[in-house]
Protein backbone atom coordinates (compact mmCIF):
# COMPACT_ATOMS: atom_id res chain seq x y z
CA UNK A 1 0.00 0.00 0.00
CA UNK A 2 1.46 3.87 -0.68
CA UNK A 3 1.78 6.32 1.64
CA UNK A 4 -1.29 8.07 -0.06
CA UNK A 5 -3.40 5.30 -0.51
CA UNK A 6 -2.91 4.55 3.44
CA UNK A 7 -3.44 7.76 4.61
CA UNK A 8 -6.54 7.98 2.19
CA UNK A 9 -7.91 4.75 3.82
CA UNK A 10 -6.74 5.93 7.36
CA UNK A 11 -8.85 8.84 7.25
CA UNK A 12 -12.14 7.52 5.39
CA UNK A 13 -12.15 4.42 8.26
CA UNK A 14 -11.81 7.11 11.15
CA UNK A 15 -15.00 8.95 9.67
CA UNK A 16 -16.62 5.51 9.06
CA UNK A 17 -17.00 5.62 5.78
CA UNK A 18 -16.83 2.56 2.74
CA UNK A 19 -14.90 2.88 -0.02
CA UNK A 20 -18.47 3.06 -2.11
CA UNK A 21 -19.79 6.30 0.36
CA UNK A 22 -15.91 8.18 -0.43
CA UNK A 23 -16.77 7.42 -4.09
CA UNK A 24 -20.07 8.44 -4.63
CA UNK A 25 -19.35 11.92 -2.86
CA UNK A 26 -15.85 12.08 -5.01
CA UNK A 27 -17.97 11.07 -8.08
CA UNK A 28 -15.53 8.59 -8.61
CA UNK A 29 -16.23 4.34 -8.77
CA UNK A 30 -15.94 2.47 -5.90
CA UNK A 31 -13.24 0.42 -7.56
CA UNK A 32 -11.22 4.13 -8.22
CA UNK A 33 -11.06 3.97 -4.77
CA UNK A 34 -10.36 1.15 -3.72
CA UNK A 35 -6.90 1.16 -6.42
CA UNK A 36 -5.71 4.58 -5.18
CA UNK A 37 -6.07 3.37 -1.37
CA UNK A 38 -4.54 -0.33 -2.73
CA UNK A 39 -1.48 1.67 -4.06
CA UNK A 40 -2.27 0.15 -7.54
CA UNK A 41 -3.79 3.61 -8.95
CA UNK A 42 -1.49 6.77 -9.43
CA UNK A 43 -3.50 9.94 -9.11
CA UNK A 44 -1.94 13.72 -9.29
CA UNK A 45 -1.90 16.02 -6.03
CA UNK A 46 -5.40 17.51 -6.83
CA UNK A 47 -7.03 14.25 -7.22
CA UNK A 48 -5.56 13.29 -4.12
CA UNK A 49 -6.50 17.00 -2.17
CA UNK A 50 -9.81 16.66 -3.47
CA UNK A 51 -10.45 13.37 -2.15
CA UNK A 52 -8.85 14.11 1.41
CA UNK A 53 -10.90 17.06 1.47
CA UNK A 54 -14.04 15.39 0.56
CA UNK A 55 -13.62 12.84 3.56
CA UNK A 56 -13.00 15.66 5.97
CA UNK A 57 -9.36 16.35 5.91
CA UNK A 58 -8.12 19.73 6.53
CA UNK A 59 -5.07 21.08 4.40
CA UNK A 60 -3.84 22.94 7.10
CA UNK A 61 -3.47 22.08 10.97
CA UNK A 62 -2.62 23.38 14.48
CA UNK A 63 0.56 22.02 14.00
CA UNK A 64 1.54 23.82 10.58
CA UNK A 65 1.89 19.91 8.73
CA UNK A 66 0.78 20.75 5.08
CA UNK A 67 -1.23 17.89 3.46
CA UNK A 68 2.06 17.41 1.40
CA UNK A 69 4.32 17.71 4.17
CA UNK A 70 2.65 14.34 5.67
CA UNK A 71 1.90 12.43 3.01
CA UNK A 72 5.25 12.85 1.95
CA UNK A 73 6.79 12.23 5.14
CA UNK A 74 4.92 10.28 7.47
CA UNK A 75 5.42 6.72 8.04
CA UNK A 76 1.72 5.71 8.74
CA UNK A 77 2.88 1.87 10.04
CA UNK A 78 4.12 3.99 12.72
CA UNK A 79 1.06 6.16 13.47
CA UNK A 80 -1.87 3.19 13.28
CA UNK A 81 -0.85 1.93 16.10
CA UNK A 82 -1.00 4.98 18.42
CA UNK A 83 -4.37 6.03 15.98
CA UNK A 84 -6.40 2.66 17.21
CA UNK A 85 -5.16 3.10 20.54
CA UNK A 86 -6.59 6.42 20.59
CA UNK A 87 -9.99 5.88 19.30
CA UNK A 88 -10.55 3.11 21.55
CA UNK A 89 -10.39 5.47 24.61
CA UNK A 90 -13.98 6.24 25.55
CA UNK A 91 -15.24 9.67 24.38
CA UNK A 92 -16.52 12.22 26.90
CA UNK A 93 -20.43 13.30 26.90
CA UNK A 94 -21.33 15.78 25.08
CA UNK A 95 -22.54 19.49 26.69
CA UNK A 96 -24.75 21.19 25.30
CA UNK A 97 -24.63 25.04 25.78
CA UNK A 98 -28.36 27.31 26.22
CA UNK A 99 -28.30 27.78 22.71
CA UNK A 100 -28.51 23.62 22.37
CA UNK A 101 -25.08 23.46 20.63
CA UNK A 102 -23.02 20.78 21.22
CA UNK A 103 -19.88 22.75 22.38
CA UNK A 104 -17.79 19.18 23.29
CA UNK A 105 -18.32 18.72 19.59
CA UNK A 106 -17.19 21.75 18.01
CA UNK A 107 -14.08 21.63 20.27
CA UNK A 108 -13.49 18.17 18.74
CA UNK A 109 -13.74 19.72 15.71
CA UNK A 110 -11.84 22.53 15.46
CA UNK A 111 -9.00 20.20 17.29
CA UNK A 112 -8.73 17.81 14.15
CA UNK A 113 -8.64 14.14 13.88
CA UNK A 114 -7.49 11.70 16.28
CA UNK A 115 -4.83 10.26 14.05
CA UNK A 116 -3.44 13.85 13.76
CA UNK A 117 -2.68 13.79 17.15
CA UNK A 118 -0.91 10.61 16.87
CA UNK A 119 1.30 11.79 14.12
CA UNK A 120 2.81 14.56 16.31
CA UNK A 121 4.70 11.80 18.42
CA UNK A 122 6.50 10.43 15.14
CA UNK A 123 7.17 13.98 12.93
CA UNK A 124 9.27 16.30 14.03
CA UNK A 125 10.30 19.81 12.63
CA UNK A 126 13.84 19.44 11.13
CA UNK A 127 15.13 22.83 10.56
CA UNK A 128 16.77 24.05 7.33
CA UNK A 129 20.04 25.87 7.41
CA UNK A 130 21.54 28.87 5.68
CA UNK A 131 25.70 28.77 4.89
CA UNK A 132 25.57 31.01 7.73
CA UNK A 133 23.88 28.20 9.85
CA UNK A 134 20.88 30.94 10.30
CA UNK A 135 17.12 28.77 9.61
CA UNK A 136 15.50 29.94 6.87
CA UNK A 137 12.54 26.75 6.63
CA UNK A 138 11.77 23.89 8.47
CA UNK A 139 11.27 20.31 6.46
CA UNK A 140 9.16 17.17 8.25
CA UNK A 141 10.77 14.70 8.86
CA UNK A 142 8.99 10.38 10.74
CA UNK A 143 10.86 10.06 13.97
CA UNK A 144 11.43 5.88 14.44
CA UNK A 145 12.25 4.93 17.44
CA UNK A 146 12.97 8.12 18.88
CA UNK A 147 15.66 8.55 16.05
CA UNK A 148 15.97 10.42 12.75
CA UNK A 149 18.70 8.63 10.83
CA UNK A 150 20.24 6.99 13.68
CA UNK A 151 20.62 10.47 15.50
CA UNK A 152 18.46 12.12 18.01
CA UNK A 153 15.78 14.20 16.59
CA UNK A 154 17.25 17.74 17.37
CA UNK A 155 20.57 17.25 16.48
CA UNK A 156 19.19 16.71 12.90
CA UNK A 157 19.27 19.71 10.04
CA UNK A 158 19.05 20.27 6.40
CA UNK A 159 21.86 22.05 5.06
CA UNK A 160 20.84 24.25 2.01
CA UNK A 161 23.66 23.85 -0.53
CA UNK A 162 25.24 27.53 -1.51
CA UNK A 163 26.84 26.31 -4.69
CA UNK A 164 27.76 24.15 -7.14
CA UNK A 165 31.35 23.45 -6.10
CA UNK A 166 29.97 19.64 -5.22
CA UNK A 167 28.28 19.06 -8.59
CA UNK A 168 30.62 16.31 -9.92
CA UNK A 169 29.47 14.82 -6.74
CA UNK A 170 25.89 15.24 -8.05
CA UNK A 171 25.24 17.68 -5.43
CA UNK A 172 23.61 21.30 -6.65
CA UNK A 173 23.18 24.39 -5.69
CA UNK A 174 20.05 24.84 -3.77
CA UNK A 175 20.02 21.30 -2.89
CA UNK A 176 19.27 20.79 1.06
CA UNK A 177 21.84 17.85 2.24
CA UNK A 178 20.46 16.04 5.28
CA UNK A 179 23.08 16.42 8.43
CA UNK A 180 23.41 14.35 11.27
CA UNK A 181 26.17 14.80 14.18
CA UNK A 182 29.87 13.92 13.57
CA UNK A 183 32.53 16.17 14.51
CA UNK A 184 35.40 13.85 13.28
CA UNK A 185 36.56 13.14 9.95
CA UNK A 186 35.43 10.14 8.19
CA UNK A 187 36.88 8.54 5.42
CA UNK A 188 35.12 8.56 1.92
CA UNK A 189 31.87 10.86 3.29
CA UNK A 190 30.39 13.55 2.38
CA UNK A 191 30.84 16.08 5.79
CA UNK A 192 29.57 19.52 6.35
CA UNK A 193 32.91 21.51 7.13
CA UNK A 194 33.75 24.93 8.36
CA UNK A 195 37.40 25.80 6.80
CA UNK A 196 38.89 29.43 6.36
CA UNK A 197 35.37 30.86 7.35
CA UNK A 198 33.42 29.43 4.85
CA UNK A 199 31.24 26.24 5.35
CA UNK A 200 30.46 23.90 2.59
CA UNK A 201 29.68 19.98 1.46
CA UNK A 202 33.15 18.92 0.73
CA UNK A 203 34.05 14.90 0.35
CA UNK A 204 36.67 13.65 3.00
CA UNK A 205 39.91 11.63 2.51
CA UNK A 206 41.57 10.87 5.68
CA UNK A 207 45.98 11.25 4.71
CA UNK A 208 46.88 10.42 8.31
CA UNK A 209 46.08 11.52 11.93
CA UNK A 210 46.80 14.62 11.16
CA UNK A 211 45.91 15.48 7.63
CA UNK A 212 42.76 15.26 5.13
CA UNK A 213 42.16 15.82 1.71
CA UNK A 214 39.31 18.09 1.06
CA UNK A 215 37.47 17.27 -2.93
CA UNK A 216 34.97 19.22 -4.32
CA UNK A 217 33.65 19.33 -7.82
CA UNK A 218 32.42 21.95 -10.18
CA UNK A 219 33.50 22.18 -13.84
CA UNK A 220 36.69 20.24 -12.33
CA UNK A 221 38.07 17.59 -9.41
CA UNK A 222 39.76 20.28 -7.45
CA UNK A 223 41.15 18.99 -3.91
CA UNK A 224 43.26 20.84 -0.72
CA UNK A 225 45.14 18.98 1.75
CA UNK A 226 44.29 20.53 5.21
CA UNK A 227 45.52 20.11 9.01
CA UNK A 228 42.76 18.89 10.93
CA UNK A 229 43.05 21.57 13.37
CA UNK A 230 42.38 23.91 11.05
CA UNK A 231 39.06 22.15 10.01
CA UNK A 232 35.72 21.48 11.73
CA UNK A 233 33.66 19.24 11.20
CA UNK A 234 29.98 20.07 11.60
CA UNK A 235 28.31 16.98 10.34
CA UNK A 236 27.65 13.93 7.68
CA UNK A 237 26.07 14.49 4.83
CA UNK A 238 23.97 11.39 4.49
CA UNK A 239 21.31 12.04 1.76
CA UNK A 240 20.40 15.35 -0.39
CA UNK A 241 16.76 15.92 -1.71
CA UNK A 242 17.06 17.72 -4.71
CA UNK A 243 15.64 20.77 -5.70
CA UNK A 244 13.82 20.90 -9.36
Amino acid sequence: MSRLGDLIRTERIRQKLTPKQVAKKCGVSESYIMAVEAGTRIINDEQARRILRTIGLKQQTEADFSLDDIAATVDLTQVQPAMAQAVAKPKPALQRNPNGEDEKAEAERVAGSVWLDALQSVLKNVPVMNAIMQPIDHRLLPVINGRIEGAAPDKVFYFKVPDDSMRGFRIHSQDLALVVPAHSPIDGAVMLVEYNGHRNLRKLKRMDDFTVLLQHYDREYESEQVQLNELTCLGRAVRVEFEP
